[in-house]
């Protein structure tokens, strides 16, 4: 377009806004007058608005539509749609039509008396520079944007039947890596997935560290699941549920009379993980004594029977875990040194579920979905306002809190198949902003701006709830989608001002 007519050529998304369109720096730089333009904080505020005022335009017309803008150029606008879902507008701008030349370039004139600013050059040479189409090639501009649009479909499609490839792939990668018991979308979890996905076939000691509650154990069993011992056992001890005579007891067994009531030969959990994996959590709880045992086997593999005399040796894969701060114990004396190395030769990371909020929404399904299947009841389903406040919500307790939360909803809810807000928890209706978002409001000041803020709070919240989605929220609301999209302007409303952003 640039080459051919000097015009520029624009996108927005379904909500009116520009995409690609820094201010001051448009596609075409041949254009000086669309630059000029927007080189202006105030013009450039125009050039966004009729951006929007085009988008919504084009979705209500369903069709190409040609209009003039703000300044007096000509557009060209035409819906872009997939699937029968408006998701943006492609327009040209930057032109004069013949038949109207002279009008569009006497509002130019008064336009850009507003932002010209060049010495040396007068606006009469800025106009002259536009270029001037007649019908017949205006005609013919809307049927290249048709072309461009049908290059994008065939793109998308492109990238689409690409995506399906990288599914299957992906999808054949988690039947090989068994994850799918550990939810997580988040950038987080996901580096989480690519780490284990490197060590879950190696012999290496792991040392998985995260607050109470965010999966460890889950984590050790996929290491487990993945690994080359796949096929042998498992075994989980929790080293801070024993004191230190009944964990040696359990972790090396014991021989007949080592002490009372040891009327048989027992075996330990080391010796029933033989060729298999153990997996040592709450490792952080073992005493001075423990820990200096635990290095032996880690080093040489070998162990003593509590009471015995001969040495065994066994073939284990050692997975610990702790919530502890591992590092800072050795360096105030209470864990070794020499055991802390042996057991951080790769550590995993999680994530406390505050840090992966996206992920709430598809842990709540899963535990809804297990619940359903275990209590053979419908699915049940969490309203956007109550999954608005478990999201605001810290989860301290993590993922454990969270899967106990939805099960006491899904109790106190009954038959009804949607849980609404009023079910939560105190604790976690009382985190969110929700029970004092109109708290600031002077309503002891003008009446007109305690409107104005209620107004403001209001539309926020609605749009919060329904995700920005600003179809949703104006219907919610009461109000038309380009009344909403009028007032976020009005109260430069973003999604980053929302409620959404982190705390």
């Amino acid at each position: 377009m640039g080459n051919w007519w000097n015009i520029q050529l624009n996108f927005t998304d379904k909500n009116g806004y520009l995409r690609g369109v820094p201010q001051g720096k448009f596609f075409n730089p041949t254009n000086p007058i669309c630059k000029l333009i927007t080189e202006n904080n105030e013009t450039f505020k125009d050039c966004v608005n009729i951006a929007r005022n085009t988008t919504i335009k084009s979705e209500e017309v369903g069709e190409q539509l040609l209009s003039t803008c703000h300044a007096g150029f000509s557009t060209i606008s035409l819906p872009l749609k997939i699937d029968d879902e408006y998701i943006g507008c492609i327009f040209a701008d930057g032109f004069l039509i013949e038949e109207t030349v002279d009008d569009q370039k006497e509002k130019l004139r008064f336009y850009l008396r507003k932002s010209f600013h060049k010495e040396g050059i007068t606006i009469e040479d800025y106009i002259d520079s536009l270029p001037i189409l007649s019908m017949k090639e205006v005609k013919y501009l809307e049927e290249l944007l048709q072309v461009i649009i049908d290059e994008i479909l065939l793109l998308r499609k492109s990238i689409i039947e690409n995506r399906d490839d990288f599914n299957t792939i992906s999808s054949s990668i988690k039947k090989d890596w068994n994850f799918e018991n550990i939810v997580g979308k988040s950038s987080a979890m996901q580096e989480v997935f690519k780490l284990l996905t490197k060590i879950s076939d190696s012999e290496a000691t792991i040392l998985i560290t995260g607050e109470n509650g965010t999966g460890k154990e889950g984590i050790a069993k996929a290491i487990h699941i993945n690994s080359k011992r796949k096929t042998k056992n498992f075994i989980i001890q929790n080293c801070g549920a024993l004191n230190d005579n009944l964990l040696e007891t359990e972790l090396f067994g014991h021989v007949k009379g080592a002490f009372t009531n040891a009327i048989k030969d027992k075996k330990g959990l080391f010796e029933l993980a033989d060729k298999g994996t153990l997996f040592l959590d709450e490792i952080g709880d073992t005493s001075p004594s423990m820990q200096v045992k635990l290095l032996r086997i880690l080093q040489e593999g070998t162990f003593i029977p509590v009471g015995g005399v001969e040495q065994k040796q066994v073939d284990v894969r050692i997975l610990a875990a702790t919530n502890k701060n591992l590092e800072l114990m050795v360096q105030n004396g209470t864990f070794r040194e020499d055991l802390y190395y042996r057991l951080n030769v790769i550590n995993v990371k999680l994530p406390p579920l505050k840090e992966r909020v996206e992920d709430i929404p598809l842990l709540i399904k899963r535990f809804l979905e297990n619940y359903s299947k275990h209590n053979n009841v419908k699915n049940k389903k969490i309203s956007p306002s109550c999954l608005y406040l478990m999201e605001k919500y810290k989860w301290p307790g993590n993922v454990r809190e969270l899967e106990n939360e939805v099960e006491r909803l899904c109790v106190l809810s009954g038959d009804d198949i949607e849980i609404n807000e009023d079910l939560l928890s105190e604790r976690i209706s009382q985190k969110s902003p929700k029970n004092d978002e109109f708290s600031h409001i002077n309503k002891q000041g003008n009446l007109k701006d305690a409107i104005e803020d209620l107004e403001k709070e209001m539309i926020l919240t609605r749009l919060d709830l329904e995700k920005w989605n600003k179809s949703k929220a104006s219907l919610k609301l009461g109000i038309s989608r380009a009344s909403l999209i009028m007032k976020c302007e009005k109260y430069n409303l973003e999604r980053k001002n929302s409620h959404n952003k982190d705390e």
